[in-house]
């Protein structure tokens, strides 16, 4: 064991200045022990939160304590530039600092500075107002901007040279370790080994030893390559990082990659790569009787009657036929056998729709037409605008400039924004077919797996136009399966990854056998039913024994065997065990399927569930979880598509105080007040005011920015509105651009310096400078713009909090108005920017231009210092108004949540979207109400996290009954902190807090992230969960859920074919869970009570009969009687109960939403409820039996002859028949007409088949027990006396009960059943009315606290996308 060391880890998250905030030292004893940590989550999610091996006990700091001690160290030693060349030129006196503002400060006031010292305090307060001003609350960063610029101008001694190098080092191997694993594992955890020998250096800092591994690369580094196909090949994590085993991609010992031979079929035919085919369907051929009879057996009384029927094969065994169980049984198995392939053919048929979309496919120089099925891994394929992509693909050329394309991945990761990717210069250049075909190589690419965010690769070029060269791939170049080409006319691309290897399928999981809440309960009950039944065999085969052996001398005539007496026991009970087996209902399974396809004929047929404008109906895809519908208490819903319309439209504004609208209701018409404008103005009138002198300037200047301030490309296109399509990586900036030209300000030309809008039917060319890009910690994007006149200006847009805090005092007297205004927008849901802009002189540009152009070069931090010289500018703003945008809600969906809510189910949104956007949503959908408070989590550790769970879990606690209401809390965590927040010593701190809120927001969530929260609440709740989603990403998260619901939206139809229930809309939930599943729920529950009952009640009769048969097995009905029982003459009540009943109508069950928590508390099924029912068909059997035996006791006709067994056993079935029918008469709550056929209609039935089999089946010889006893029945009138009074007698408790339940006991329902027969009016009206004013009062009060704004931009990259377009020149035409 050698000395005493310190293990060093490094979180692979952050870039220069966060790689040394991630450091945590590690004291351990023994360096071959390894200890993980757990890191923060990356941007791409191929980073693990979770450690390959269990975590040794360790002496942890914490991030928060690392970064201080580092802090400390930095300021003992004496350091210079760790960050870099400090950028002092930024600084230094030839900018005009006599005019800076605080911006720490309120807006408008003003602080000069008139020394280095001020502005290093002035810069240091920007910082640190940056943190305070964030829309959410964030951990500490470590050291801060102001803090990084200050050690710029400091030494740097020996230690801090070590861990820069150190740092440079990891980072630089830590990137590497992002190819896929085999399964494309999310997780792994990063470690960096002691120092190997030879190799790395020991350094002191602070007070702990740090070993550090020097890192190989380049030239010396000798990588294993070796091409895997399919999926074989192995990644062995945790190996060692020297030169001699160093793996491809920097995987640790013996990682694997595959091989793609580009246009090369032949070639990548050895790896046996998967086909393009996919299945979301439950069976196949092979699999289907293997599975399917699984399923089936899985029931209890399928395999109950499956060993009853074998038994009956036995001879001597069986008191009644050997078929009259294993023919129903198989009957019933068949029946659910084609409602299974019917319904799974349902799937085939979508996956064979989809499979059979149509691809092109290089072939020689030419693209031919083929199946997507067809598509293989090394083909070159091209995908034209608004086609999808059919397998994962590595672009080469576009139509666009510089390779460049977009594409829509809301199908992905619900993201509205589109996505840039961009093909390699060397590629870029290939625009034909020929060209194309003229590329040789292969790519060497990572193993398939589920990271949506990573990909590493190496295309090699063996000659052809490029030559023989290699570079290198990454995330840029890559489309994905499922996402949509967009604004690009065309693309090619190589195919890497194909059908079940896509990582949007490897995100997928295999169609899971669901299995409802009410079959587990039935089936727990069969359990305990067989117990008694064999209870009952067994007590009868002991009564057989003992009375046997004690008469055996009057019992000679039967000439039972002797010394037999084990035998005959064992044969006994399996006798009794025949003769009671319908105490469990055969047809009970065939019953409820049945039932269940009919409930679900109903979902399909409703026309308040129908989409007139898509002709969508709903979907039931399976029949088999109706009832899961009516008991939901979780719901997991997508955001993009599924709560909004992936819609942006621009609404309202407010320029110079005066509100503008699209469409102006009748009510707020603007008029004066008091010399005040009050109300809205119409775009019609917009541009009359822009004809005033007075107005005229503020108008023109507020267009002008929405025309130019954007990094919009223009597209034209005949058929779209005034002939131009505008291409927006931001849905936002695209539907301003729309705005404005409403307003005849038309942006129709980009080229890479300039644009040229349309102003009032004039075209004026404006001169883009300069572009300071949108991210999440400026919350604004500006552009700095030469006019036509030659003027320069700066327009901006961006968040209040930010536009508000960088505005000239002195020129900005209709701020409070704007505010007004801003607060009456979000208000009713819209999006909202503020609009500012500033004149710049042409000397003060002159300088700002060239400290942007340092940053712009500089090697470290270059995104902060891009963003520190836009402060400089963004400054003495002029505010000009705000901007209303509507990010188009589904219709009814705040109405649909908020119905939802007061049922009971708590609604969980996960979406891929960004932090503020979501809860802007949640705030318009209802989901977030205006008095809740919100519980934010953004950690970036695993500690951290369950420190910040923790105290908010022990603060509800402690302030349970007291000033904290349940009610009003709701939970909003990003993508990060959820990765931490699952893992398994966090996830029940995570789940508590969560169950207790009323509303969970989960945002930049990824598809298996959706899956894993699913499956936790499913595995630690006894609840019953419901996910809705529109897209691909949603399939993961549907099929984890209980009861998977999709809808057919904009995003395609992966959703709603892997889903069980597909609407067109959100709002159809509504009627879905209220109506369908509260119906579905109820009346299943009854028709399985009832069949229950009617069999207990028939079937305990023959054990009462076996007291006075010495236990013999003799039955007291005919053989076949007991079958029809069953099958003909209880059969339509239960359908007629389970398709029809309905306790409350559907609007009362919409009206009154709380009804619906009697599902969710199993109020109509459960144990109490089930044995109720079972205990009262033993008390009717009781009085049927016995009352009815002693009524017949001494059944003599006028010639002194009695009726015998078989009347005897006829009048008892008849008397059990109608009690059971009038039981089920009395559990109706609705009757119509098929109630009418299905209960007195099965009386009739009886009637009219008794007299005619009796006389029919003696002569076939089929049954000869009722050969001549029709005289002794209806001629009887002890038969009559017994089916009135007996049936009365046992249903006058039942009767009693339901008196005195209603009357005394009385539940929620009873009252709207009555509301409902009486048609009574109630108070709510008035009292929501009253609610509606309050909530409005509360919304207002949020609103002055915080607002969102509306910017859902990627970060980065655009100002080099639009310095590519030149509009003017024609697009290659790829042919």
């Amino acid at each position: 064991m050698g000395p005493k060391q310190d293990n060093y880890y490094l979180s692979a998250y952050g870039g220069d200045d966060e790689a040394e905030e991630n450091l945590v030292t590690n004291a351990n004893t023994d360096n071959t022990q390894h200890s993980y940590l757990h890191s923060p989550i990356v941007a791409d999610d191929s980073v693990s939160v979770h450690s390959a091996h269990p975590r040794q006990p360790a002496n942890r700091l914490s991030v928060r304590r690392a970064t201080e001690r580092e802090e400390q160290a930095r300021r003992d030693a004496v350091r210079s530039g760790l960050y870099g060349e400090p950028l002092q030129e930024l600084e230094h006196e030839d900018y005009d600092r006599s005019s800076f503002i605080s911006l720490s400060k309120p807006y408008g006031r003003r602080e000069i500075i008139e020394s280095d010292e001020d502005q290093q305090r002035i810069m240091e307060k920007l910082d640190d107002s940056h943190r305070d001003r964030e829309y959410v609350s964030r951990p500490s960063r470590g050291p801060s901007m102001y803090q990084r610029m200050r050690m710029m101008d400091e030494g740097e001694d020996e230690n801090d040279t070590t861990l820069k190098r150190a740092s440079v080092l990891l980072r630089r191997q830590l990137s590497k370790r992002r190819s896929g694993a085999p399964d494309g594992a999310l997780r792994r955890s990063l470690l960096v080994n002691n120092a190997a020998d030879g190799g790395g250096s020991s350094e002191t800092y602070g007070d702990a030893n740090i070993p550090l591994q020097e890192i190989h690369g380049g030239a010396d580094r000798h990588i294993s390559q070796t091409p895997v196909g399919g999926d074989t090949g192995a990644d062995d994590m945790g190996g060692d990082t020297t030169e001699a085993s160093a793996p491809a991609f920097g995987m640790d010992g013996g990682g694997s990659f595959r091989m793609v031979h580009i246009g090369n079929r032949e070639g990548n035919a050895q790896y046996k790569y998967k086909h393009n085919k996919v299945s979301t369907a439950k069976y196949n051929f092979a699999t289907f009787l293997p599975k399917f009879l699984f399923e089936q057996f899985s029931k209890y009384a399928n395999l109950f009657f499956l060993f009853t029927g074998c038994i009956q094969q036995l001879n001597g065994v069986s008191p009644t036929s050997r078929w009259t169980t294993i023919v129903p049984l198989a009957v019933v198995l068949a029946a659910t056998a084609v409602k299974e392939l019917a319904e799974d053919m349902k799937r085939h048929s979508s996956d064979s729709e989809m499979n059979k979309s149509s691809a092109r496919v290089l072939v020689g120089t030419t693209f031919e037409e083929r199946a997507w099925r067809d598509v293989s891994v090394g083909d070159i394929v091209r995908v034209e605008n608004k086609e999808a992509i059919p397998a994962d693909i590595v672009i080469l050329s576009s139509s666009e400039p510089e390779g460049i394309c977009y594409i829509e991945t809301s199908n992905l990761d619900g993201e509205t924004n589109l996505k840039v990717k961009q093909g390699l210069p060397e590629t870029a250049e290939l625009l034909t077919p020929s060209d194309i075909g003229d590329l040789r190589g292969h790519l060497k690419t990572e193993l398939p797996n589920d990271s949506l965010y990573t990909f590493e690769a190496t295309l090699v070029s063996e000659g052809g136009r490029i030559g023989f060269k290699e570079f290198s791939l990454d995330p840029t170049q890559v489309l994905l399966r499922g996402a949509i080409l967009r604004n690009t006319d065309w693309i090619y691309a190589v195919v890497v990854f194909t059908g079940h290897d896509t990582k949007l399928m490897r995100n997928a999981t295999a169609a899971p056998i669901k299995r409802t809440n009410v079959e587990k309960t039935t089936n727990r009950q069969i359990i305990f039913l067989f117990i008694i039944l064999l209870l009952l065999a067994v007590l009868s085969a002991l009564g057989s024994q003992v009375l046997t052996s004690r008469n055996r001398d009057q019992l000679a005539y039967l000439l039972l065997p002797e010394g037999e007496g084990a035998k005959t026991f064992v044969k006994n009970i399996l006798t009794f065990i025949i003769l009671y087996n319908n105490l469990i209902p055969i047809s009970l399974i065939v019953t409820m399927e049945v039932v269940k396809f009919q409930q679900a004929q109903l979902i399909n047929a409703d026309l308040d569930m129908y989409d007139e404008s898509s002709d969508t109906p709903a979907l039931a895809r399976t029949s088999s979880l109706v009832e899961e519908l009516g008991q939901i208490e979780y719901i997991f819903s997508d955001k993009t598509g599924t709560l909004t319309c992936n819609i942006m439209e621009f609404r309202q504004c407010s320029i110079g105080g005066v509100m503008y609208s699209d469409v102006v209701e009748a009510g707020k018409r603007a008029r004066m007040v008091n010399g005040e404008v009050v109300g809205q103005y119409d775009l019609t009138q917009l541009k009359e005011h822009m004809q005033e002198n007075e107005r005229n300037t503020l108008l023109f200047e507020f267009f002008q920015l929405l025309a130019t301030c954007h990094t919009v490309i223009p597209e034209h296109q005949d058929d779209a509105p005034n002939g131009i399509e505008y291409q927006a990586s931001s849905p936002d900036e695209g539907a301003l651009v729309k705005g404005a030209t409403l307003i005849d300000f038309v942006f129709h030309t980009r080229k890479p310096r300039s644009i040229t809008v349309s102003v009032m039917g004039v075209d004026k060319e404006y001169e883009v400078l300069n572009i300071n890009e949108f991210n999440s910690t400026r919350k604004r994007m500006s552009a700095v713009l030469r006019c036509p006149d030659g003027s320069i200006k700066l327009y901006c847009k961006g968040a209040d909090t930010v536009i508000l805090e960088r505005l000239d005092e002195s020129a900005n007297e209709f701020v409070q108005t704007t505010l007004r205004h801003l607060e009456e927008y979000a208000t009713e849901g819209l999006r909202t920017l503020c609009i500012a802009m500033r004149d710049i002189s042409e000397d003060e540009y002159k300088k700002w231009s060239a400290m942007h152009a340092k940053a712009s070069t500089t090697l470290n931090n270059r995104q902060q210092e891009l963003d520190r010289v836009a402060e400089l500018i963004e400054r003495d703003l002029v505010l000009l108004g705000a901007t209303a945008i509507e990010d188009k809600l589904q219709d009814g969906v705040p109405q649909t949540i908020y119905t939802l809510a007061q049922a009971g189910i708590k609604i969980w949104v996960l979406t891929g979207d960004r932090q503020e956007t979501a809860i802007n949503i949640g705030y318009s959908c209802k989901l977030i109400q205006e008095d809740f408070s919100l519980i934010i989590c953004n950690e970036t550790t695993h500690w951290e996290t369950k420190e910040f769970l923790q105290k908010k879990l022990d603060a509800i606690r402690e302030g349970h009954g007291s000033n904290i209401d349940l009610e009003s809390l709701a939970l909003i965590i990003d993508g990060r902190s959820l990765d931490f927040a699952l893992e398994k010593d966090i996830e029940m701190l995570f789940l508590e807090l969560a169950t207790l809120c009323k509303a969970v927001v989960c945002c930049r969530v990824s598809p298996l992230q959706k899956a894993l929260v699913v499956k936790l609440v499913k595995r630690r709740r006894k609840a019953i969960l419901l996910a809705i989603g529109d897209g691909a990403n949603d399939v993961s998260m549907i099929q984890a859920a209980h009861v998977g619901v999709g809808i057919s939206g904009q995003e395609g139809l992966q959703a709603a074919r892997s889903a069980d229930f597909a609407i067109a809309q959100f709002r159809y939930l509504r009627k879905l869970l209220l109506v369908h599943g509260a119906w579905s729920y109820h009346r299943l529950s009854k028709m399985i009570l009832f069949s229950f009952y009617k069999n207990i009640t028939l079937y305990i009769t023959q054990f009462w009969f076996a007291y006075f048969n010495v236990f013999s097995g003799q039955t007291v009905y005919e053989s076949w009687s007991i079958t029809f029982y069953t099958v003909f003459f209880t059969v339509m009540p239960p359908f007629a109960i389970g398709v029809f009943d309905q306790f409350l109508n559907a609007r009362s069950l919409d009206r009154y939403p709380e009804m619906y928590k009697m599902g969710q508390k199993r109020v109509f099924f459960n144990v109490k409820s089930f044995w109720g029912w079972a205990i009262n068909a033993f008390y009717n059997s009781l009085i049927l039996f016995f009352l009815g035996t002693s009524i017949l006791y001494k059944d003599m006709e006028h010639d002194g002859l009695g009726g015998g067994q078989w009347v005897y056993g006829v009048i008892i079935y008849t008397a059990v028949l109608i009690t059971v029918l009038m039981k089920a008469a009395l559990i109706t709550n609705m009757w119509t007409k098929w109630t009418v056929i299905a209960i007195p209609g099965s009386l009739v039935l009886w009637f009219i088949f008794l007299p005619i089999y009796s006389v029919i089946a003696p002569k076939f010889g089929t049954s000869t027990e009722y050969d001549g006893i029709l005289p002794h029945i209806y001629g009887n009138a002890k038969f009559w006396l017994s089916v009135i009074l007996l049936p009365v007698l046992c249903m006058a408790r039942d009767y009693g009960y339901k008196f005195l339940k209603r009357m005394y006991f009385t539940k929620a329902y009873h009252i709207v059943q009555e509301i409902q027969k009486f048609n009574i009016p109630d108070y709510r009206p008035r009292m929501e009315r009253f609610k509606k004013a309050v909530h409005k009062a509360r919304l207002l009060q949020r609103l002055r606290r915080t607002r969102g704004y509306a910017f859902s931009q990627n970060e980065g990259g655009q100002e080099k996308v639009i310095r590519a377009y030149d509009t003017t020149m024609q697009k290659p035409s790829g042919y």
